[in-house]
């Protein structure tokens, strides 16, 4: 990054480290903090300490939250949890408005390839909630590809022999798509999850 002078070269690295941004996103977020006043650029810098020194998991699901347990934990009195890989799942979930049950992140996946084994998940936290004989229900929404296949048939023989009811969501062909564009796993699995008319 030769062509910018240092301090805006720094911040165009700082940016292009988060996922999903490149080079050019990077250069344009930096060159709109650059246009921001003094006040905004100290609420900006602020936010990211602020949520850096505040928000913590929940001991109970480990989800994001500023006070522990989070506000699902204390709120809900329910006998089904749902399972979810990330923090961020919580609040994909949490637009279905028929859901009012608890949740477990599992800040993972199991993935021999990336040498992430069931103990380096929140496996054995969720074994411990289930365990209380309060919980009826499992349901395991994670992501649809390999890692969350494999993770999800996982917890699904461990739960088994407790006698808890295991449950996946559906997944498929997504409305407003074309056949043509979806991947064999998805066509199988819409094929499986097919329900009569």
């Amino acid at each position: 990054m030769k062509n910018y002078v240092e301090p805006i070269a720094k911040l165009i690295n700082h940016f292009s480290k988060l996922p999903g941004v490149g080079q050019k996103t990077a250069q344009r977020y930096a060159y709109s903090v650059i246009r921001m006043n003094e006040e905004e650029i100290k609420g900006f810098a602020n936010s990211i300490l602020e949520v850096k020194q505040k928000i913590k998991y929940c001991s109970v699901c480990g989800n994001f939250t500023d006070v522990d347990p989070c506000g699902i934990c204390t709120s809900r009195i329910s006998d089904t949890i749902c399972v979810v890989q990330e923090p961020k799942d919580v609040l994909a979930m949490e637009k279905v408005r028929d859901y009012s049950g608890l949740y477990h992140v599992l800040h993972g996946t199991i993935s021999p390839m990336e040498n992430r084994g069931p103990n380096d998940i929140r496996i054995k936290e969720l074994l411990s909630r289930v365990s209380s004989g309060k919980i009826k229900e499992v349901i395991i929404a994670t992501n649809p590809d390999v890692e969350g296949e494999a993770t999800a048939l996982y917890i699904a023989r461990i739960l088994k022999p407790l006698g808890i009811k295991v449950t996946r969501i559906a997944q498929g062909i997504s409305m407003g798509s074309d056949l043509e564009y979806a991947d064999e796993v998805t066509l199988n699995r819409a094929f499986e999850d097919r329900k009569e008319l």
